[in-house]
């Protein structure tokens, strides 16, 4: 009896084995769901980070698409090194050609003109003697569209820029009126010292390094300006309640109160 009791039912063993299985593998399914669930943490912790990062200007998008995306884009970020470098270079020749040299551009039309007409004529004169083809002058016309499209973009950035002076002069935005008042104040300043040419010429060149240089240490950059914005935000906070607070506004001002 004692030996029979101590033979155990393959049938009983089996079944147990697979009862303990289902159990082990319920518990490995749970595990591993669990796993997936703090990965997707994790992995959704830096993309809510990414969010809060500030950045200049409000931008969400490459600094290449907040330029256009387009060939002048490419241009300014020196996507291609070579046109880069010729624009940049052309636009100093002629920066030194007007405001060093104190050429003026009627001038310059004038010379260039008289050159490229004695050459033309010289040259189809001389093909006549020696029995050569005269040159091909090809027939120029400038097409319409391109000036369509920039009569268009032009017309809207200034209705744009009246709408916002519009804004402004109504007394709706102190704010805003104390901004452009400013930055009107210090082109003021810049245009006593240079000429528009120069002016013109500074523009351009900040154009070719200032996009570049964001897009290279954009991070860095955009510490120092959340860091900077974080104390103008302080101080017109004073200036608000010790300046500003004080004037007496008119009923518009009343209005958005």
């Amino acid at each position: 009896m004692a030996e029979q009791e101590e033979i155990s039912d393959p049938r009983t063993d089996s079944l147990m084995d697979r009862i303990s299985e289902k159990i082990h593998g319920g518990d490995d399914t749970s595990s591993s769901s669990d796993s997936d669930s703090e990965v997707k943490e994790a992995a959704a912790a830096p993309a809510s980070v990414k969010e809060k990062i500030y950045r200049l200007f409000g931008r969400e998008k490459p600094v290449h698409k907040v330029l256009g995306g387009g060939k002048p884009a490419d241009i300014f970020l020196w996507r291609n090194k070579k046109i880069s470098a010729t624009v940049l270079g052309g636009a100093t020749a002629i920066w030194v050609l007007f405001e060093l040299l104190e050429y003026h551009l009627l001038t310059l039309i004038c010379h260039i003109s008289i050159l490229a007409l004695s050459l033309l004529f010289l040259w189809s004169n001389v093909t006549t003697f020696i029995n050569k083809r005269p040159p091909h002058i090809p027939e120029v016309r400038l097409p319409e569209d391109p000036f369509l499209e920039v009569a268009s973009a032009l017309r809207t950035e200034i209705n744009r820029g009246f709408t916002v002076l519009r804004e402004i002069a109504s007394g709706k935005d102190l704010k805003k009126f104390l901004l452009v008042v400013a930055g009107l104040w210090a082109l003021s300043i810049v245009g006593s010292f240079c000429n528009f040419l120069t002016l013109f010429y500074l523009v351009f060149v900040l154009l070719h390094t200032v996009p570049v240089l964001y897009e290279k240490y954009d991070d860095k950059i955009d510490a120092f300006a959340e860091k900077a914005m974080i104390q103008i935000k302080k101080q017109y906070a004073v200036f608000d309640a010790k300046v500003l607070s004080k004037i007496p506004r008119g009923p518009l001002g009343k209005k958005r109160d």
